[in-house]
């Protein structure tokens, strides 16, 4: 199993719309095979005094059964298509795929 921690760095005054794209787009992933999670977050304000907030960025929590899965998933038709659809939106991606250690 692993983890991918996706940072989706949006263009100022983007996030709803973003959202509303990618929240369209979640069953499809779901349903993909090796896929155990995928879920966008956004910051909450905790009142921690190292917590850093963003609002113009949302971060993807994903879990896959393995690597060529999460392959696959980056290939998937509906994903090219949210591609499309949300790219207008996006100034920049970072990505973690980690494992347990």
């Amino acid at each position: 199993m692993i983890s991918v921690i996706a940072t989706i760095n949006l263009k100022p005054g983007t996030r709803s719309e973003f959202l509303k794209v990618f929240n369209a787009n979640v069953p499809a992933v779901l349903a993909e095979d090796g896929c155990a999670e995928y879920f966008p977050a956004i910051d909450v304000d905790a009142k921690l005094e190292r917590q850093s907030k963003d609002e113009n960025a949302v971060v993807v929590i994903e879990k896959w059964e393995s690597v060529a899965a999460l392959h696959a998933h980056l290939e998937a038709p509906h994903m090219l298509e949210f591609r499309k659809a949300a790219g207008d939106m996006i100034e920049g991606i970072t990505l973690k795929v980690l494992e347990q250690g």
